[in-house]
Parts: C-alpha cells; sequence; structure tokens
C-alpha cells in the first residue's frame, strides 16, 4: 500500500525506517548545482579529497550570475567549468538555460533521486523524479557517493478532479495549494498529486506546480509517471528514460486535500507572500507599472507559446515595462523558429537571457513605488531590487494580458487558444560541456576564497542576542540576493557585510563589535532559497546559535553543516521576553543528546528557560564537530 514516494524512497534507501518523523538515508542518483550555489558547493567537494564524482549524474549550471559588470561573475563560471572537468560534471554554459527547466528537458528521470543546491529543485517532480532541494555541502556530500540524510517525511495526497477552464493555468492549481496549506504547511511533507485531473496536464504544466511547492516548505512535491510523461519523454528524443511510476491504487496517506479544477479562477499571490492569495478578480482594475514573464516556474515552450498567442496583434500598454525571459535556449530556438518570437517582439515586449535574471534579483529592477506583476515564484519583501514595490504573483496568461491592458486583469476574458506540446522537442546539446577528467589546471579568481570553517563546539556559550527577528523570515532577508551582492557568493568574507543588511543595517558590525553572539527568531525560520550563505555568513560573524520557535527545513540542515546549533523555544512567551544584546548563557550545551532540554540564563533579565534542539545522533556529532566538513575529514 506505499505511496509512490515511498516507493521510491524504499528503493534508496541506506538507513532507518520509513516511519515518518524518523531520521533516514538515501542514496542520490543525480545532482544538480547552479553557480549562485555550485562554487562554493566545489570547494567543498575538493576540500573532501576525492578523485571523481559517484553519481549517476551530475550537471553544474550557469544561470543565477549572469550579469557581468566586474570580473567576479566571469570568474566563477571558468573556475566552474575546470572543476566541473576535473572531477566528472556535466557543464551547461551560461546562456543554455535556467538549471531546472534544462534538467527537466535534459536530464530528469522517473523514479531517479536528485539533490540539488537550489530550494526549486522539485521541479522535477513533474516527471515522477524524487527531487530534493539542498544547501551545498550536501550536494558536494552526494557527489562524493556519501547517502542524503533527512527526516523521513509524512505524505499529503492532492487529488485534482476535472479540467482547467479556458484563462486558468498550472500556476493557479499551485497558488490555491499555497492559499489552503500556507508557506509553512508544508514543513516535513512531500505533496503527492493524484487523481483523475492530473491526466489533463503536461509535464511543464506538472513541473510549475512542483516547482513552487517549494513555497510550502515542503520536502519535495511529485506527480506519477504516465502517459503524459512518456509523451514529453518522447518528444525530446528520450522515450529509453520512461518508467511507470505510481502509487498503489489502496495507498494510505497522512492528509488529503481536493481540488476541483473546474471551479478555480486566476489566482494572484500579494505582497510579501506567495501564500497572501487573492483573485485576480478581487483585484481587478489595479494600475500596473512592469509585468515580467519567465523564471523556472513558468519559462517553458508552452507557457511563453500561450503568452505570445495573447499578445498576437496587440501592443503592451504605454505604462507597462513588460519584459520576458526564456527557460532554455532549446525554448528561445522553437520560439524563433516557429514566428512566436517575432509576435513577441511586435508587442513591444523586451527580450532578456534565458536565465534567472529578475527573479533572483538580477536586473529590471522596477520603479519607485511600482506594481509590478510576475510569474515568478517568489515576492519576499526586497528581492526584486526595489525596497518600495509591491510584487504579485501571477500565471504567464493574466501577466500577459495585463501587461496589454495596463491593469491587473482576468486571463478569462483574453482570446487566445492553450498551447499544446509540440510535435517534437528542438534538441541541440552543444552548450552541454561533458568532463574529459583530465589533468588539467582548476582556473581560481581572485575573489574566489576557501570554505570556511567552524571550531568545534565549546564548553559554554555566552553570547548577547545580535537580532531579533519576527515570523516567516526568508533566507533572502538573511542574505539578500541581488546584482550588488551575488557576485560575492564565493567570497564568505565579503558577503557576510551584507548579511541581515535589508532589515538590520547594523547587524554584521554588531556582531563583529560582539565576537559574535546569538539568533532570535519566530517561526518558519529561514523558508524560501536554499542559500547555504545564510548559514555560512552568519557563522563567519561569530554566531554560535539560534533560537527559533520553528525552522524551514532546508535552512535548518544548512545551520547544522556549518556547526550552528538550531535551538526551538518551549513557548512564544520565552521568545517575547528576549530583547536585542540580552547576554544568554548556554549552560549544559556539551550535554547535547537526544530528547535532552538545554537551560539558558538571561544574564541581563537574570532568569532561565528551556530550549529543545530536535537533533538526530549524527546531527549531534556534526555540531561537536563544529560543522559537517569538519566531520567529513574527521571521518577520512
Amino acid at each position: 500500500m506505499p505511496t509512490l514516494t515511498y516507493k521510491i524512497l524504499a528503493k534508496h534507501l541506506v538507513q532507518g525506517e520509513l516511519i515518518a518523523g524518523k531520521p533516514i538515508t538515501i542514496r542520490i542518483d543525480q545532482t544538480l548545482t547552479q553557480d549562485a550555489t555550485g562554487t562554493m558547493a566545489y570547494l567543498q567537494l575538493e576540500a573532501m579529497g576525492i578523485d571523481k564524482i559517484k553519481t549517476e549524474v551530475s550537471v553544474s549550471y550557469v544561470d543565477h550570475n549572469t550579469l557581468q559588470s566586474g570580473f567576479e561573475n566571469a570568474d566563477d563560471h571558468r573556475y566552474l567549468q575546470s572543476v566541473a572537468n576535473k572531477y566528472g560534471v556535466i557543464y551547461s554554459r551560461c546562456g543554455n538555460g535556467i538549471c531546472h527547466q534544462v534538467h527537466l528537458e535534459r536530464f530528469a528521470k522517473p523514479g531517479k533521486t536528485l539533490l540539488g543546491s537550489d530550494s526549486h529543485t522539485p521541479t522535477a517532480g513533474g516527471m515522477g523524479s524524487l527531487s530534493i532541494g539542498a544547501g551545498g555541502l550536501d550536494v558536494a556530500c552526494a557527489m562524493a557517493g556519501r547517502p542524503f540524510a533527512l527526516i523521513c517525511p509524512k505524505v499529503v495526497k492532492v487529488e485534482l478532479l476535472g479540467k482547467l477552464r479556458h484563462g486558468c493555468s498550472a500556476k493557479d492549481i499551485i497558488l490555491k495549494v499555497l492559499e489552503i496549506m500556507s508557506v509553512k504547511g508544508g514543513v516535513g511533507k512531500v505533496i503527492e498529486y493524484a487523481g483523475e485531473g492530473i491526466k489533463s496536464l503536461s509535464v511543464p504544466e506538472r513541473s510549475t506546480i512542483t516547482n513552487m511547492g517549494a513555497e510550502l516548505g515542503a520536502t519535495t512535491s511529485i506527480f506519477p509517471s504516465d502517459e503524459n510523461t512518456r509523451e514529453f519523454l518522447t518528444k525530446q528524443g528520450r522515450s529509453e528514460d520512461y518508467v511507470e511510476m505510481k502509487a498503489d491504487d489502496d495507498a494510505i496517506y497522512d492528509e488529503t486535500i481536493t481540488i476541483d479544477l473546474s471551479t478555480l479562477e486566476p489566482l494572484v499571490a500579494c505582497p510579501h507572500s506567495p501564500d497572501n492569495i487573492k483573485t485576480v478578480k478581487e483585484l481587478a482594475g489595479l494600475k500596473v507599472n512592469q509585468v515580467l514573464i519567465g523564471s523556472c516556474t513558468n519559462s517553458s515552450f508552452t507557457d511563453l507559446m500561450n503568452v505570445a498567442a495573447i499578445l498576437k496583434g496587440h501592443k503592451v500598454h504605454k505604462d507597462v515595462s513588460l519584459a520576458i525571459s526564456f527557460g532554455s535556449k532549446q525554448v528561445l530556438r522553437m520560439l524563433a523558429e516557429n514566428g512566436a518570437l517575432a509576435t513577441i517582439i511586435a508587442s513591444g515586449a523586451r527580450l532578456l537571457e534565458a536565465t534567472c535574471g529578475p527573479c533572483i534579483g538580477m536586473g529590471q529592477s522596477p520603479c519607485s513605488d511600482a506594481i509590478s506583476l510576475r510569474t515568478f515564484n517568489r515576492n519576499f519583501y526586497g528581492r526584486s531590487g526595489t525596497l518600495s514595490a509591491s510584487i504579485y504573483l501571477v500565471s504567464p496568461e493574466t501577466a500577459a494580458y495585463s501587461a496589454i491592458k495596463g491593469y491587473l486583469c482576468s486571463s478569462e476574458e483574453a482570446d487566445y487558444e492553450r498551447c499544446q506540446l509540440p510535435e517534437s522537442y528542438l534538441v541541440d546539446d552543444e552548450m552541454l560541456v561533458r568532463p574529459l577528467c583530465d589533468d588539467k589546471e582548476v582556473i581560481y579568481g581572485p575573489n574566489i576564497k576557501p570554505f570556511p570553517i567552524n571550531r568545534p563546539l565549546t564548553e559554554t556559550i555566552d553570547k548577547k542576542v545580535m537580532i531579533k527577528v519576527p515570523d516567516n523570515i526568508t533566507t533572502d532577508h538573511i542574505m539578500p540576493a541581488g546584482a550588488k551582492i551575488l557576485p560575492y557568493r564565493s567570497n564568505i568574507n565579503k558577503i557576510s557585510e551584507f548579511c541581515f543588511s535589508q532589515i538590520d543595517e547594523g547587524f554584521a558590525k554588531r556582531c563583529l563589535n560582539n565576537d559574535g553572539g546569538i539568533i532570535i527568531a519566530g517561526e518558519n525560520y529561514g523558508q524560501g532559497s536554499s542559500r547555504e550563505h545564510a548559514a555560512l555568513a552568519p557563522m563567519h560573524l561569530g554566531i554560535k546559535a539560534v533560537i527559533a520557535l520553528s525552522y524551514a527545513r532546508i535552512h535548518r540542515q544548512n545551520l547544522i553543516n556549518a556547526g550552528l546549533i538550531p535551538f526551538v523555544f518551549e513557548s512564544r512567551d520565552d521568545y517575547e521576553k528576549i530583547d536585542l544584546l540580552d547576554e544568554l548563557v548556554f549552560e549544559d550545551v556539551l550535554e547535547l543528546s537526544l530528547d535532552k532540554e538545554t537551560t539558558v540564563y538571561n544574564k541581563s533579565k537574570d532568569y532561565r528557560f528551556k530550549v529543545k534542539h530536535n537533533l538526530t545522533e549524527q546531527e549531534i556529532i556534526i555540531i561537536r564537530n563544529g560543522g559537517l566538513l569538519n566531520t567529513i575529514k574527521k571521518e577520512l
């Protein structure tokens, strides 16, 4: 009676039992990295001293840091290509496309496990792959042949019924799921889609849903592999990769959610959270300044063909800037050859590279106080690069129609025919550089600095509170993205200067003046991106522990990997009592053990309280050693 999730986990299980909430380790078949996280991941891989990667396939993509206003990004790309060649990693050149889109097209396989140093790695779940986002060090460990540790998840069944109406799309489905579950409702869970409604959804549509499932905080999301999967793989010239994968008919789930697709209408996620959902009709008439279409969520061939169909014969409103980025070179070439690109250009749209671009804050920051509609997956405060802007997340169809009208309006009113999959996809893998595994030199630029190493745990922690933050703090709050900061991703010393800079400019200096300290946080701390820099930068600044009401999965693991203890408050009252610069003493920190609480003495206010850590035995060892890399070196 297993679910699809547990079938794949069972085939890859290395240690543990498949009981929800218990620690397990699994074998990883594939990995992916991207250039914003990859440089650090490969520096970590080099530090492990292996000769060649152990996975079936690993791919290094360049898709994030593509604005080259200085030498830093170009140097990183040169390093990535040279290190990939040495260790046996396929290198996807800049311009070949967004990692998740290209991986779906060319590498993802049903039934395989994929670990990626990007939180939207679950995109490949649309193919029936169990695909999980993680920090760069976890991905480096997987490439080195180490099993991946996680907490065995609960499985939520989302049963889809009926078919989408005209003007509605897969984006509206995942926005509805976010409305139901919230940005923290998926923590510790896998979202498994089923029901008659999935038969009407192509693999690209399914991947939109699994991609944005990351915003639920879920371990991953997955669709079964069926005839729609076979069709997509065949049209990509990969029919031999097809394997049927589905849950048993009598599979038992921890929760079930039912959505009738025929009742959905176009939805919008309002500022500044992907679960702040309203119907487009509720906000109809909202004047729009900017529309951006693309990202790993919505830049497939069919997405952009629908956009072209809506734009055909129309012009972008004079008060709107419309820019479009493409998921891959494959998508861009196909649009160019069938004439759809000419239609898009004729409408007045601006064309961007086949990269992440503005979704990661690389260009296209809107004007002051702007209303920006985006087909992206995140609308966190400040992520666009303009702090006063309001970012709304919508489907490509709603975005295109609103760009013509100049205000937010429902794509149900647009006159277009929904695009189906093409007869075949244009396959050209020339921008995938296959490794030779020869003795050519790995090339390091001057901005590339060694991976920072933490020290083993000491007997006591006696530090002041360096910052106190509310619920739902994202990794964008902790370690901002954007064209100004991303070039320093391979330089922790430099990038740490920007830690928490969008909400507390004095944080980094305060840490340096106090020899580090403690972070106090509310619920769902560290949601969003997988960027381990949000743990490495605080560690570099001397942060020793975080006490939060709860954590997002990937960030919690990144804290542990960096040697920072992710303590958990027993109550919100304990959280409320602590203020900035309170001095906290962890009295029995070296006695970390399973199910044992730690006593914290608030020296400034003269009272004690208890905190939990919820660490596994292996995680306690990692913490005592001062991080995962120290642990690996000790084992070797």
